[in-house]
């Protein structure tokens, strides 16, 4: 099949799920730049503030002691099996903007888990590349880290662009997901997200677990960034 016909495919199976994803943030947005996996995103979610807290913690990078994440807190559906995942070969700037995904998540004190599901799911729609206008590139105007779009609500060209109003923007989304910090991180990534693709989010939960990890420097990627 041709990759329109797959992208086309994608999308008419994914028309429920859509209509379901709703009723949890309303509206719908394209999905990211061309190249990848045909995405909608559900607009936010009226800005009413922090959401609801799990946890008071603050980043380690503030100077603030933490303990380190246990694996039961960042997968607490235990350790994905190695075979489905994938990794990507990351410079400084797709490591600092995992940073700054994971500082947006302990600005809103959420446990980490909030972190390592914004985290999976920037790799999958951007490979952790802050995104801006790439014309004709475009997959109609959707933008930065997490491929939002201005047309949808999610915030102007500016904020979207920016890797921590653009964070907090997902986290807020994610945060009105009931039972999001307990359902496999797929589910929770695509009620936001509305992929045609939506089980491609698994593949980087082991990645993304390292990388929050790496803010408390621990894990394979303790001394990056």
């Amino acid at each position: 099949m041709s990759a329109v016909g797959e992208r086309v495919k994608g999308f008419l199976g994914h028309k429920r799920k859509a209509a379901a994803a709703a009723a949890l943030v309303a509206g719908i947005a394209a999905g990211p730049i061309a190249g990848t996996a045909a995405t909608a995103s559900a607009a936010p979610p009226p800005d009413a503030g922090p959401a609801v807290t799990q946890t008071s913690n603050t980043s380690p990078d503030s100077g603030t002691h933490m303990n380190v994440p246990s694996q039961q807190q960042l997968m607490p559906m235990g350790a994905p099996d190695a075979s489905t995942q994938s990794s990507l070969n990351l410079d400084s700037s797709q490591i600092a903007n995992a940073h700054s995904i994971v500082a947006a998540a302990n600005a809103m004190h959420l446990p980490p888990r909030a972190a390592v599901i914004a985290v999976a799911t920037s790799m999958q729609e951007t490979k952790l590349t802050n995104y801006g206008n790439l014309g004709g590139a475009n997959d109609h105007d959707s933008l930065g880290l997490f491929q939002q779009r201005p047309s949808s609500g999610w915030g102007s060209p500016d904020q979207l662009t920016d890797p921590t109003y653009a964070a907090t923007a997902f986290l807020k989304a994610l945060t009105q997901v009931p039972g999001w910090d307990t359902m496999p991180l797929t589910d929770a990534a695509q009620t936001v997200q509305v992929s045609a693709f939506g089980d491609r989010y698994a593949q980087w939960e082991q990645q993304a677990s390292d990388l929050v990890l790496s803010t408390y420097h621990a894990g394979p990627y303790a001394n990056a960034g």
